[in-house]
């Protein structure tokens, strides 16, 4: 009797057993399910943040391109602005004595017709070249201004520098179509026709 209820507690204590390790299992189950439910949730929630990450990169570089695109315009236009202003500047500066330079020229032309008497009546030699002084203290000065008298005899007569008073024989055939004589001297200012030469042409 006694061995019969050994042998039933022990069955007992096996079945036990076995529905313990049983729990245990599906323990073991849940706590899977659950860790891989959660893995899955983290992965799903780090394809978002990737997937949001890279939309801002690429809104970064776009605003980034659109910003060094405005950049190299504004200097492009700053730097077309600063050469015209120098270049502005530089042709107020060699025009700036223009009218005053204009105001000389009678006064060139009459130390030019004082020169040119005293030769032709063999006036004073000192007194000619006193006169012959203070012209050419006079052109010096005007010439670091920019002022250039015209060379024009010999040249082919041209409207850009010449103004044509009348037209005689020409001495030669060389001579035809060319300044004969100049009556009233041309100047340049800084390369351009300040004044133009009132010249004698042949034909």
């Amino acid at each position: 009797m006694s061995e019969n209820k050994d042998i039933k507690n022990k069955e007992n204590e096996e079945v036990k057993e076995q529905q313990r390790n049983a729990e245990d299992v599906e323990n073991v189950d849940d706590v899977t399910f659950e860790g891989n439910k959660n893995k899955g949730g983290k992965n799903s929630k780090k394809k978002k943040t990737s997937s949001r990450t890279q939309k801002e990169i690429e809104e970064l570089k776009e605003k980034t391109a659109e910003l060094n695109d405005k950049y190299l315009r504004l200097y492009s236009e700053f730097d077309n602005f600063r050469k015209r202003s120098a270049k502005e500047r530089i042709e107020l500066q060699k025009s700036a004595s223009k009218e005053l330079i204009e105001d000389l020229l009678p006064i060139l032309d009459d130390f030019e017709r004082a020169i040119k008497a005293f030769e032709e009546h063999n006036l004073s030699d000192e007194a000619k070249k006193g006169i012959e002084l203070i012209y050419n203290k006079l052109m010096n000065t005007l010439k670091k201004k920019g002022l250039e008298p015209m060379d024009e005899i010999g040249k082919p007569f041209d409207t850009d520098y010449h103004e044509a008073i009348t037209e005689i024989p020409a001495p030669n055939k060389d001579m035809k179509g060319k300044v004969v004589d100049v009556i009233q001297q041309g100047y340049l200012l800084n390369g351009k026709v300040l004044r133009y030469a009132k010249v004698v042409v042949g034909k």
